[in-house]
This record gives C-alpha cells, structure tokens and sequence, in this order.
C-alpha cells in the first residue's frame, strides 16, 4: 500500500439512500471517476423515497456502478490502494449493500477497508480540485482550516466547525425536518414533483418572494434549525387562502390553485427557508472567523442558496460542482484519501457494520 498523499488512489461507494454510486480520487484532490445510478424515478410516484424500493435497486446497480467508474478511471484493481465505504448514516438496507460490498471486495482484493460517514463526506467534495472528466466545475483551490462547514439534504442540516482534518465540532442541527424533507413536504401540498428542492426552485422562479410570510422557527440552540414550524405555516397559509380551514385535506389542496399562486408560495417559502440557515451561517461565520466556508448536502446546489450566501457572506465561497453535491462515491473516497494519508487503521472487512443513525 502506498503510504504518501499525492499517490494514492481511493475507490468509494456510495449507497445511503437512493443512489448507487462509486467514484475514484487520487490524492484528495483529483477527480478520476464519478458514476450514480439513481432509482429517484422509481419513487417519484410515491413522493419519497420506499427503502425496500431503494434497496433492491442497490442490489442491481452495485456491480456495474463499480465496473463502470473503473473503467471510467482508467484504472483496474491492481491501481486501487483502499476502499472507502458509507457505513452511516442512511437507510439499513440501502447501507448494508454497499458495506457488504465494500467489505467483500476488501477481502477478494486484498484492500485495506475504510469507513465514512456520509455526512461528513459531503463536506470532502469541496476538496475535490482538479478533474479530466468533462462538464465538472470544481473549486480552483481546497478549503482551508478553520472551516465553517454548512451541511443541507433531505435528511441533514447542520452547522459544523472543522479546526483541521478529522476534527470538528458540532455547533448546530435541525430539531425536527431538515430542509430538504421540508422542501419535499411543501412540494407534495403544491403538486409539485419529487425530490421537492428542485420542483420548488423551478417553480419559484415565476414567484413573488415576498407574497406570504411565514415565519422562521425560534429554537433554543444558538445554530440549531427547525422546519416543522414554516412547513406547517405553507399548509395553514395555502388553506387559508382556497377559503378552507385547517381540517381540508393537504393531498387536495393543489387542484384548488392556480399556477401564480404555487410560484407565490413556492418563492415565499424557499427564501424563508434559505434565509433560516444563511442567518446561522452569518452567524457563526462572525463569532468564529474561519478561513473557508463551503456548503454539502443536496440543497447545496440551490441556486438561491448560493445566492443568498454570496450576498451576506464576507468572504466568497468556491462551489463545488452541482453534480457533487447530492449523493455520489466520490466525496466518499476523498474523505477516505485523508484518512488513509493520516493512517488511519482500517475496519475488519469481516466485522463491519452499518449505523443507521450515525451522527457527526
């Protein structure tokens, strides 16, 4: 195994909820592969994600997922130093094939096995840098330490101060929804498709922002978050204003509304919904002074996130490609290039288990 950063090429797999992906970095730095299979369309229908659904995809996809970004790296087995695999948090099934996976490899390629936490691996696409695979636009240089680190998907949002490589401090999380759940709740009431952050974008685009306003949640941890609140006040509001009261069905409310109406509310409760963690960000951007701020999760690739930021933050902020920012196998395998360079000891491949509920 080669011991020097610079080197080193890690392949990851990604597997945590609806995507099966894998992807291969040199060094922490370079992009060589980045492949996804989604089964998004096969849930659609039912406006969010059915885990045995998900899992059974998983199955599928795995193997040729991990083919393809093979080959799409140029590279076979022999070149691989390390393995890198989301061990939590997710989805049960959806984790166990690809750790099962992972782990199987390890064992029938003799490769040192390394566990990620998805969560934290969001953050590790930022230090993607440099790529030969076309239509990627990635950051021209890696975040530096201290690092304000804003975290926002479907099941995350989190704030988190980094002080260097593997050590990082928690300062705040959703109490309730995370954005992105909240984002596919409001979508659901205004008929809108699944996932809900990009339906909701769309749709606001012909909307006036500032039609409704509903309120940002009060919490009492100083850069925690809470989405329940103005989910609920979009229900409550669109009610309201089709002449119903709060005991109208929200699954008939869309038929009732016309097309300015969804952008109105759609545009209304996707700036009070950036605004809330953009406020925090701001935040914690003044009390802590880090030298980079860099955005994870699938609403990271929000227009009207990055939008926000670049017009409150101080300093500007190097956005890693959109494509990068939902689920894939590559900030898997560049988290799992910094562990290896600050040798890490590996997992067991045959002790390994899946944390569902794993936190940071």
């Amino acid at each position: 195994m080669r011991a020097t950063i610079g080197t080193m090429k890690v392949l990851g797999i990604e597997t945590s909820c609806d995507e099966t992906a894998c992807g291969i970095v040199e060094d922490g730095r370079t992009l060589l592969s980045n492949v996804v299979a989604s089964s998004m369309d096969l849930h659609a229908q039912y406006g969010g994600v059915v885990p045995e659904i998900a899992a059974r995809s998983h199955i599928e996809s795995i193997i040729p997922v991990i083919s393809e970004s093979l080959i799409q790296a140029g590279c076979t087995w022999p070149d691989i130093d390390a393995i890198a695999v989301t061990y939590g948090a997710g989805l049960g099934g959806s984790l166990l094939v690809g750790v099962m996976t992972a782990a199987t490899l390890a064992i029938s390629k003799n490769k040192p096995l390394y566990a990620v936490n998805h969560v934290e691996g969001h953050i590790y696409a930022n230090f993607l840098t440099e790529t030969k695979l076309a239509g990627y636009k990635l950051p021209v240089k890696q975040p530096e330490f201290p690092l304000l680190g804003l975290i926002v998907s479907g099941g995350h949002s989190q704030l988190v101060l980094w002080e260097s490589h593997h050590h990082y401090r928690l300062l705040g999380q959703t109490h309730d929804d995370a954005i992105g759940e909240a984002f596919d709740k409001v979508a659901k009431i205004l008929g809108l498709p699944y996932p809900g952050g990009p339906s909701i974008g769309q749709k606001a685009v012909s909307g006036n922002a500032h039609a409704f306003t509903f309120p940002k949640a009060k919490v009492p941890g100083k850069y925690d978050f809470s989405f329940s609140g103005p989910k609920t006040a979009v229900l409550r509001a669109t009610q309201q204003l089709i002449g119903e009261d709060h005991q109208f069905p929200s699954s008939m409310l869309a038929e009732r509304l016309s097309e300015s109406q969804k952008a109105d509310i759609a545009a209304s409760f996707q700036r009070i919904a950036i605004e809330t963690v953009v406020d925090k960000t701001l935040q914690a951007y003044q009390e802590f002074q880090p030298r980079s701020v860099v955005i994870g999760g699938g609403v990271a690739a929000s227009p009207e996130l990055r939008r926000q930021l670049a017009a409150r933050l101080p300093i500007d902020i190097d956005y890693t490609d959109p494509k990068l920012c939902t689920d894939n196998g590559a900030m898997i395998a560049s988290l799992g290039c910094w562990q290896l360079q600050a040798k890490f000891d590996p997992v067991d491949p045959y002790t390994i288990d899946i944390q569902p509920n794993l936190s940071m």
